[in-house]
């Protein structure tokens, strides 16, 4: 076995490693947005919406900033 076997063998098991990275991301936005823990549909308009004026995606409340925080 040389050098470009093991090449093909590699690129080969590192493909399929994030195909399965990619469709977990996948089953794991659609399962958050299904049990309602985030809308992730919402976040496709930042782009748009980037004024300092804008409503933002989401509010966050002083209790969560003190626990980001501390």
């Amino acid at each position: 076995m040389d050098i470009a076997d093991i090449q093909a063998y590699a690129y080969f098991f590192f493909t399929g490693f994030l195909v399965l990275v990619l469709y977990g991301y996948i089953y794991h936005l659609y399962s958050s947005e299904r049990k309602g823990e985030r809308d992730y549909e919402k976040y496709g308009d930042i782009a748009l919406n980037d004024e300092v004026t804008d409503k933002p995606v989401e509010t966050i409340s002083e209790k969560e900033i003190e626990k980001k925080e501390a």
